[in-house]
């Protein structure tokens, strides 16, 4: 009676989360399948023979066979065989939207994004997986171990539930940041720039070293303004993002309370930095609006010697471009500290998977949930998913580090070998592998990104911001508000970056964001924050 007394109030604790597993206790129905004791460090291997589908988002560079180890080796781990239904990457996110309104969707819907999911939840067609944590003990697991619970509760929806499985990673992964020409830094005698503001002094070395080139010209201009740049200045200046990943609000910690991006005072101080770089003909102008391909040119053709950067850009893009310079060496550097200090901003939720509500009544519905879990969430499950079985596509020696079979290839690292990890063998695929550790996560990292990782990883992860759940009458208003608001923050953010407007008409820009809706956006927001904290105080 003790026992049962301390479940029913663990339920009831729960249950005032949101969480609420009251819909979760009678499956007794449900658990075909599954296995008893299913815990965490427990191979999951169905009771009986078992198939799912899956929404399968087919990529071209490794296409769908029906002959890969994965879907082999999977079965005979789990007594569980996937039916993937097939849709190519670029008409994933249309197709997924069809399925689900004819009601004709798989159970299982990876690659989903966190904002795809909204468009799903009033018509009640998708699980509020928040209710079967219980059912998955890997994920609840890693949510504790890794402290995501501030994270997983962004996903939440206005009725306190998440409908979203995604992708955890205990470290932030930060990729984009800048790179830099380093024969250039060490010809001029300079150190790699640890802020913003040291970066201004290195560029202006450079100007006066070589005052005919404009020291940083960008890419990654379209469609949206400097769309690299802004975003980690955005994030540097402790904005939630700007430029290709524009968020309309930001979270003052200081003042608890919400703020519009574009109107912030941050985002006038971003803007003034950028200014600067432009008028003293540090920032090509041209960054703002050129082509890929031209940006490109000027950094081979010395014309320039900083660019917006990812890891496989250094290695695809910039050093072959520089190939013929036999003097000329570049490298990514760690993301800039600008005034929030020395955070990584990336999130720790990836990409991940939303389940059909028709799996809940489903015989085999524990067991699906106890496959997921295994699957996408266990530290075997995630091993397998990546690197394969070891002895044929992997190897690892006594310490448990993890070395690439010789013979099989992936992203360059063993370019001869006859075979490769996702094309013949189906692993390291998009569907199935994300998250984990850093161990599991920069694997297939070269040394030189993996310093840059640790670099970032030393830093303190970026605290998200609070849930503010819209309800869908609010949804539909606020994305009316949206598309004009956003248009005319990147149109006077061009302007006042290269001059062509005067930071002192600030307060008239922000005028003009009030006369679309802004005020009206933010009470909204501030609204639906308010609710959900009354609600889960």
């Amino acid at each position: 009676m003790a026992t049962a007394a301390a479940a029913l109030l663990l339920v009831t604790s729960v249950a005032a989360c949101s969480d609420d597993p009251s819909d979760a206790q009678d499956l007794s129905e449900n658990r075909a399948g599954a296995m008893e004791n299913y815990a965490v460090g427990t191979q999951f291997k169905a009771t009986e023979p078992l198939s799912f589908s899956v929404l399968y988002n087919n990529h071209p560079n490794y296409p769908l066979k029906n002959d890969w180890l994965f879907w082999s080796e999977l079965t005979s781990r789990t007594n569980v065989t996937l039916d993937p239904v097939a849709v190519p990457l670029s008409d994933y996110n249309q197709k997924r939207s069809l399925l689900i309104g004819a009601g004709d969707t798989p159970l299982l819907i990876p690659k989903t994004y966190p904002p795809d999911v909204h468009a799903y939840v009033a018509s009640g067609a998708i699980l509020p997986v928040s209710d079967y944590l219980d059912l998955m003990p890997n994920l609840k697991d890693k949510i504790e171990k890794w402290n995501l619970k501030p994270e997983m509760d962004t996903l939440r929806q206005e009725d306190g539930k998440y409908y979203l499985l995604p992708g955890l990673h205990e470290k932030p992964w930060q990729d984009y940041s800048l790179a830099v020409r380093t024969d250039i830094m060490e010809e001029l005698n300079l150190e790699i720039p640890r802020t913003w503001d040291e970066l201004y002094t290195v560029l202006k070395a450079m100007k006066a070293k070589y005052p005919d080139v404009y020291p940083f010209s960008d890419r990654w201009s379209q469609p949206n303004p400097a769309g690299n740049l802004l975003n980690i200045l955005a994030v540097s200046y402790g904005l939630e993002g700007a430029g290709w990943n524009f968020q309309h609000v930001s979270w003052d910690a200081s003042a608890q309370r919400f703020e519009y991006t574009g109107a912030a005072e941050k985002y006038k101080q971003m803007l003034q930095y950028l200014n600067k770089l432009v008028a003293e003909k540090l920032l090509d102008p041209e960054s703002f609006t050129q082509t890929d391909d031209i940006a490109r040119q000027k950094l081979a053709n010395s014309k320039s010697f900083v660019i917006s950067a990812n890891a496989q850009a250094v290695v695809n893009d910039y050093r072959p471009d520089l190939a013929k310079n036999p003097k000329a060496k570049i490298a990514k550097i760690p993301l800039p500290i600008g005034p929030a200090g020395e955070i990584n901003p990336a999130s720790r939720l990836e990409n991940g998977m939303m389940i059909s509500s028709k799996a809940r009544e489903s015989k085999n519905f524990v067991a699906m949930m106890q496959f997921v879990d295994w699957l996408w969430y266990s530290d075997a499950g995630q091993e397998f998913a990546k690197w394969g079985v070891e002895g044929t596509t992997f190897t690892k020696d006594a310490a448990g580090k993890h070395t690439l079979a010789p013979d099989v290839n992936v992203i360059g690292l063993n370019p001869d070998a006859p075979k490769h990890l996702q094309k013949d063998f189906g692993f390291y695929n998009g569907v199935f592998a994300y998250g984990g550790n850093p161990e599991l996560v920069q694997a297939f990292f070269s040394p030189e990104e993996q310093e840059f990782q640790q670099v970032m990883n030393a830093r303190t992860p970026k605290l998200p911001p609070p849930p503010y759940p819209l309800r869908d009458e609010e949804r539909e208003q606020v994305s009316l508000w949206e598309t004009p608001l956003r248009d005319h923050v990147y149109q006077a953010t061009l302007q006042f970056v290269l001059g062509q407007r005067d930071l002192a008409q600030w307060d008239a820009y922000v005028a003009e964001l009030k006369s679309k809706n802004l005020d009206a956006y933010m009470e909204t927001v501030t609204k639906a924050y308010e609710r959900y904290q009354q609600a889960h105080s």
